[in-house]
Parts: structure tokens; sequence; C-alpha cells
């Protein structure tokens, strides 16, 4: 069902340092857990819009562009109050015209997959959030020549050609922020690094993610290292349906929530390199 416009009263404009608490707050209305710190790291990386009423911001959407073919959209978020008046509809509109031709990538609530669709955007995937108090972290063994180490500054350049290759997209701006506010470990075989996991603070404790390796065999020691690096703490971590790391993350105490985030993309997908994958995002803003 399509929203009914009515929104005269409403101000559109970019977001600045100055909207993150009411951003904030906006996102906490709808039970998203988001710190302030973590809005803070999206701007560094996005270019946002607001939508604002007398009462103050209502509407928030961001968007990143990744080299000159790709972008993203995220945080797309009405207050409960005003939804169906369509604010949602010309948030998007700004936001895609600010990335302009662009293929591009969205993980959408259930809710919003409509109005996305009227954009453009189909769907080619799912996420699933996992997240919990790990109890139990398995052990999973490395192949011969592999350890587990801390990454460098050395390493940069490494993880930025990794993680393009792993979502076919330049990653070069989102990891050289991430490394900023993230602790990062890589599996290294005999002086090469073949993988990586990042861990940051982020809403309720932490968030793994991305995770890039070769094979998911690789991908659990990553998620495995981290996990039980933090036991009993709160953990998340996103992961595409295609994984099918979902029953494994449970039995370790990361349950699913709720239900699957539709991934959504507009224009031609991109075409990662098939000998590494990420296999959790490092948001679902950003990829």
């Amino acid at each position: 069902m399509k929203e009914n416009i009515s929104n005269e009263d409403i101000r559109y404009r970019r977001m600045t340092a100055e909207d993150l608490p009411a951003a904030r707050q906006l996102s906490l209305s709808v039970l998203w857990p988001h710190r302030l710190e973590d809005w803070k790291f999206i701007l560094e990386v996005c270019v946002g819009f607001v939508a604002e009423d007398a009462s103050g911001v209502v509407g928030t959407v961001v968007c990143a562009a990744h080299g000159k073919q790709f972008a993203s959209l995220g945080m797309m978020i009405v207050s409960p109050s005003r939804r169906r008046q369509g604010i949602g509809r010309e948030l998007a509109a700004r936001a895609l015209k600010e990335v302009g031709e662009r293929s591009v990538l969205l993980h959408g609530s259930l809710e919003g997959q409509a109005l996305c669709e009227e954009h453009g955007f189909r769907l080619t995937g799912k996420i699933h959030q996992h997240q919990g108090s790990v109890f139990r972290a398995p052990f999973v063994a490395l192949g011969a020549g592999e350890r587990i180490r801390p990454v460098s500054s050395r390493d940069e350049a490494k993880l930025i050609d990794l993680a393009s290759r792993a979502t076919g997209m330049p990653r070069g701006t989102v990891i050289k922020h991430l490394l900023d506010v993230a602790n990062c470990v890589a599996i290294d075989r005999y002086g090469e690094l073949i993988g990586f996991a990042a861990l940051r603070k982020f809403g309720l404790g932490h968030m793994i993610g991305p995770v890039v390796a070769p094979d998911i065999e690789r991908a659990k020691v990553l998620i495995a290292h981290w996990a039980g690096s933090y036991a009993s703490s709160f953990v998340r971590v996103d992961v595409p349906g295609w994984t099918e790391l979902s029953p494994w993350l449970a039995e370790m105490g990361l349950m699913l929530a709720d239900h699957a985030v539709p991934a959504m993309t507009r224009g031609e997908a991109a075409s990662p390199d098939a000998t590494v994958k990420q296999f959790a995002l490092l948001s679902q803003t950003l990829g």
C-alpha cells in the first residue's frame, strides 16, 4: 500500500553532526540499538539527509558511494507518528539522487520492502542477524602454516584488497574508517593474509564484521576467535543467508533475531571474486 502524501510541514536537508543526538533518539524509537558513537561512524563514511517538522528530526537516511559504480543506502527511519505521509519516499529519492547512476545495495526492513521496490530495488538475498551471549565458543582448526594474528597499519592495503574482492566493490574508504574504531585479526598463511575479521563496539555490546575468508571453515575460525574472546558478552554478527552459518552461530549462543532482513539491489549487482567471500557484513548500512 502506498503512503499518503501529506507532509507540507516537513523540511528536508542534509544531515550534520549536530543532528546525530536526534538521529540516535529516532533510531531508539524504532528499537534500533545504535549508540551516538555508531551514528558518528556512519556519518564519517556516508552522506545523510533528515526530515524535520516543528518537533525536530522525524526521518533519516544515509548513503555511501563505493567507487564510481556502487553505493549503499541505510538508516532509513521515519518516526512512527509520521509514517505513511510520503517522508520515506522523499528521503529515499534524495539519497538516490546523491549517488547518481551507481548500482545501489540496501538492507531494508520487511515493512519498507514495497517502498524500495517502487524505487527500482529488487530482492537479491536475505541477511540473518544473530546476537546474544556466547556460552560455547567452538574450536575450529587452522590449516597447515596458518595462524591468527592481529593486523597492523602495514596490512591496510591487503585488507582493502581482500574486502574489495570479497564484495566486488571498492572498500578503501570504509576499511580505513573501520580500522580507526575496530580491532582486527587476520589469518596468516606462510606470511600471506588470506582472511580477516573485525570487532568493534556497537549497540548493546560488540559486533563482529566484516568477516572475509576463502571458505566457510576459515570464516568459522575468525568468528570463533572473537566469540571466544568475548564469551558471556553481548555479541552480534550479520551473515548473508547463503553462508548457511545460522545453525552453527545458534549453537554457540548467537540466536537469530526475529526475521531475515531483505537484501535488495537497484541496478547491476556487484561481482565478487570467487576465491574470497564476505561471510559477515561490516554493517547493514555499509554492506
